[in-house]
């Protein structure tokens, strides 16, 4: 049972929280773990493992049609999932929660279910800090419509170009598809703001919200966007699932994006006709237990001083920007205003792989390459970063350790 089951309104106790997850108290390569690779997948509470054994001890069966308790049971589990994510992006209805694989099966749903309303010479606005899963099938659909994919500039600090973005936005744009947040900058949009204005147009919003929802709620309704994607495992869930949030007139409009079973109503030689929302949009045995997981970590988050963790991450970046002058050469990628706990870097000398594996070998967990944002790596003329993205129960210490493996590292190459 997690340690934090009541709710708190005192300061952060981060050694409490990290004993909530399991995985944080083994070493690797005979150090401590420091785990900073949260942006690629955070670890998981004993309360959501805790909720997927208990499903699959008690309670495993498949969903909706079972004639029995068990079949009972399960759907409630299922179900009650669904309804705790309507809360927790406030959407109107659990016919707007759609469940998925992850952010990017609920991108490429979206994109294919847009692609009738797509005409040559249309134009799908994407910015240039996106993840490759909000730009690649937006190409593809273009590349069957028609339409093309126009990308919106940044600023050299790594923030959207609000000048470029209006200059782009007009009469051919169709669709808006943008990061809520940026994987490798941390960067946060004003995202509503840009679907005010994409709106006023008549233009579809799509919004990237997959490294927004471990740090803040998002609330669809007061966006006001039309789809809204996020995936499971980088909010303290499991892998295998995530989610769709669309406007329902908008999902009611849009043909299925897999056939099978459970998205069917009725099925003839001669004509097949959908199911009823949302599950005209899955198709099969769906992640149970992984919908009941990712429950169980949205009630575990909403358990604690939302607050107070934001408070802990900001002040864990802050100490990482005021560390960075002590490793000679070291320049940060992405100085925007409004981030997340995101660091992206490079050290004059040192090649990002480089520096991941010999920190690895310090017990320090990072992440390096392009992080599927090569149009990014473009921008920026990088082959690629090194990555430290932290959670709320990393702690100023492990801050301080990754920063003395960077100086212990460019000692070895001096």
């Amino acid at each position: 049972m997690s340690n934090l089951s009541e709710a708190s309104t005192a300061a952060l106790d981060v050694e409490a929280l990290r004993r909530d997850f399991p995985i944080l108290s083994q070493q690797v390569n005979g150090k401590p773990l420091v785990y900073l690779d949260n942006g690629a997948s955070a670890q998981k509470p004993v309360a959501v493992l805790d909720a997927m054994d208990r499903y699959y001890r008690e309670m495993h069966a498949n969903v909706h049609r079972g004639a029995h308790t068990l079949g009972d049971r399960a759907t409630a589990a299922f179900e009650g999932a669904r309804e705790t994510v309507r809360r927790f992006l406030n959407a109107a209805s659990t016919r707007e929660i759609i469940w998925t694989r992850g952010t990017t099966e609920a991108i490429n749903l979206v994109a294919n279910g847009l692609a009738p309303r797509l005409r040559e010479g249309d134009e799908i606005l994407v910015s240039r800090m996106e993840h490759h899963a909000n730009i690649v099938p937006w190409q593809m659909v273009a590349e069957r419509t028609g339409a093309r994919v126009v990308p919106i500039e940044l600023t050299a600090e790594g923030e959207l170009d609000m000048d470029a973005f209006r200059q782009r936005l007009g009469d051919r744009t169709r669709v808006l598809a943008i990061a809520h947040v940026s994987n490798v900058l941390g960067t946060i949009n004003p995202v509503a703001e840009l679907i005010a204005e994409a709106r006023a147009l008549g233009v579809v919003t799509v919004i990237d919200g997959a490294q927004a929802v471990p740090h803040f709620r998002p609330d669809v309704q007061a966006l006001d966007c039309d789809f809204y994607a996020f995936s499971s495992h980088k909010m303290f869930g499991p892998t295998g699932i995530g989610v769709l949030y669309g406007k329902e007139a908008l999902l009611e409009a849009m043909p299925p994006y897999q056939g099978g079973g459970e998205m069917i109503e009725r099925v003839s030689f001669e004509r097949t006709t959908w199911n009823q929302l949302p599950y005209k949009f899955e198709a099969g045995t769906p992640a149970i237990a992984e919908a009941v997981g990712l429950g169980a970590a949205i009630d575990y988050l909403d358990r604690l001083d939302r607050t107070a963790l934001a408070a802990a991450e900001d002040a864990l970046l802050a100490r990482a920007n005021a560390l960075v002058d002590t490793v000679p050469g070291m320049e940060i990628i992405g100085t925007a205003r409004r981030k997340v706990p995101v660091l992206s870097f490079k050290i004059a000398g040192l090649h990002p792989s480089d520096i991941g594996t010999l920190l690895d070998q310090q017990g320090i967990a990072i992440r390096t390459g392009h992080h599927c944002a090569m149009p990014l790596m473009d921008f920026y003329a990088v082959p690629g970063t090194a990555r430290a993205s932290f959670a709320f129960y990393n702690t100023l210490d492990e801050v301080e350790q990754l920063f003395a493996g960077l100086r212990k590292i460019q000692r070895l190459f001096a």
